[in-house]
């Protein structure tokens, strides 16, 4: 085994092949979003799903209190989405095609699936929040998924 560190860390991970969703909610100021890749179904009954926020991260601290979310699931056409949802400092959601969902929260267009849910709980591990939100609308769509991998995007083919 080599010795631990960040960039080993990230190279060994790396190795595990994950779907791209913008995790979305509406707040008094307006829409916020971010990419990630650190989100998976965790119960059946109840229906819920988690997902990991960067606490530091210029959009989770400003969502979390919004008690709404949309998880869209980006298909494989959107990487250009992924890229614009995980930089900082931008208005993420002038060049992107929206619309509020039925719980208001942000919908991406084109994406292949669509999870609403309500934050039931979030607690602080390391240098990210681990977030468990109830599953209250759910929608697919025909499509591939974008995919992250080493490093980069990728596509697979159904």
């Amino acid at each position: 085994m080599t010795e631990l560190s960040i960039p080993k860390y990230r190279e060994v991970l790396g190795h595990f092949a994950t779907g791209v969703v913008v995790i979305a909610a509406m707040t008094p100021e307006g829409p916020v979003g971010f990419t990630c890749q650190s989100f998976a179904g965790l119960s059946l009954e109840p229906l819920l799903v988690t997902f990991a926020a960067q606490r530091n991260g210029s959009s989770w601290p400003r969502m979390q209190g919004a008690g709404s979310l949309a998880i869209s699931v980006l298909g494989e056409d959107q990487e250009s989405v992924a890229r614009t949802f995980a930089t900082s400092g931008i208005d993420k959601f002038t060049a992107v095609a929206w619309s509020p969902g039925t719980n208001g929260a942000p919908q991406i267009a084109g994406s292949i699936a669509i999870v609403e849910a309500s934050i039931e709980h979030s607690s602080e591990h390391g240098d990210h929040d681990i977030v468990v939100a109830a599953v209250t609308g759910l929608e697919a769509r025909a499509g591939a998924p974008l995919l992250y991998f080493r490093g980069g995007f990728g596509t697979f083919a159904v």
